[in-house]
């Protein structure tokens, strides 16, 4: 099966022609075989009303020689409070990614490229686990103050795919595991997912989560209202998001400048040791956030590369779960297998109308048996 994913961000579009083969192993269905080809289109200007269809004509000129797709997928946003899952594009669907901000934010352009490209392919269309997936329970929500609310704000689409792949590589499946995941990168989170249910999650950005490249990690209530003092909304935001973290503590956020200071820089051994202190800390709290020891406890993001980092998180945790390591950013990754598992029939497809959302029970919507599988 051929799946052309397409993922916008501000200053470029990253694209794949996804190959995805069935499991190999019946006990482990989700655990698809998927090779990727990679392109990038540059951006001169985030992409408007009046340029979408201009942008459309160029990524199927740069992907001219790529097969023909089985489906189209792209990123999903912020479209509201929704399950996990894969959901069917529609033309409702993609005006309400553009409605939440589709122009302002890259992420609610996914959809409504993907519709317009599986339009000009004839071929069904997707989004995968968007954005603003929202599983959370109920106390995990709560906060001390009646009516202020924690939102589920987590890079929602890479740690479900390292959650799914950790409880394989414990030989489970993804709705039989316990897994706590920590994405680490110039944003951080920690995530404790149960049974394939996101429960709980440190947040990301200036929500919460430890430190990051570039994030602030968790700050004393009393020095963010000091710092708000002195600050707007938005430079507090930018601060606490873009200029914090190891930028802040050691002057850069080139994660391979820091992994080659580190061992004479008293500097850079210092940020390091508040990021490692921080990091075991939320993934112990979110460890305890699950009813049960957890399966496994998964690293990704781009901290994941830094060996050293990494050995001084394994042995602080090993007492909690074994360590599986998927260092990196596999969004692209993600967005093909989730089209997979429904096209397989490994699990449902979701239908978002402004109602609600509903889920159609597993079918297969490729055939299996197929002279290209058999």
């Amino acid at each position: 099966m051929i799946v052309h994913v397409i993922n916008p961000g501000s200053s470029n579009v990253k694209l794949a022609c996804a190959t995805i083969e069935p499991s190999l192993n019946p006990a482990l269905p989700g655990q698809l075989r998927l090779t990727l080809e990679r392109a990038e289109l540059p951006l001169e200007s985030f992409p408007s009303a009046e340029t979408l269809d201009a942008l459309i004509a160029q990524i199927v000129e740069l992907t001219r020689d790529w097969p023909r797709p089985d489906a189209v997928v792209g990123r999903g946003g912020q479209i509201g409070r929704v399950p996990a899952g894969t959901y069917r594009l529609t033309p409702e669907l993609a005006g309400r990614a553009l409605e939440r901000g589709g122009y302002e934010l890259p992420a609610n352009l996914g959809g409504p490229l993907a519709l317009k490209l599986a339009e000009f392919w004839n071929v069904p269309g997707f989004i995968v686990d968007p954005q603003s997936v929202d599983e959370l329970l109920p106390e995990a929500h709560m906060t001390g103050v009646a009516g202020l609310r924690r939102e589920a704000q987590f890079h929602a689409l890479n740690a479900r795919l390292v959650a799914r792949r950790a409880a394989h590589e414990i030989g489970k499946t993804f709705r039989e595991a316990r897994i706590v995941v920590a994405h680490l990168g110039a944003t951080s989170s920690v995530t404790a997912f149960e049974h394939g249910r996101a429960i709980d999650t440190t947040g990301t950005g200036p929500d919460g989560g430890p430190i990051g490249a570039q994030q602030s990690g968790a700050l004393p209530t009393r020095a963010i209202l000091s710092l708000a003092e002195t600050h707007t909304r938005s430079e507090l935001l930018h601060l606490l998001t873009r200029e914090s973290g190891f930028k802040s503590l050691a002057g850069t956020a080139n994660l391979k400048e820091l992994e080659a200071r580190e061992a004479e820089d008293t500097v850079v051994q210092a940020a390091t040791a508040a990021f490692v202190h921080q990091a075991c800390k939320a993934i112990g709290e979110q460890s305890t956030a699950l009813p049960g020891r957890p399966d496994a406890i998964a690293l990704t993001g781009g901290i994941a590369r830094w060996d050293a980092v990494v050995d001084r998180i394994e042995r602080r945790l090993a007492w909690i779960a074994p360590l599986v390591v998927v260092p990196g950013e596999l969004e692209l990754e993600a967005l093909a297998e989730g089209v997979g598992r429904v096209m397989f029939g490994v699990e449902g497809l979701r239908d978002w109308t402004p109602a609600g959302v509903t889920t159609q029970a597993a079918t297969p919507l490729f055939p299996l048996l197929s002279s290209d599988f058999a």
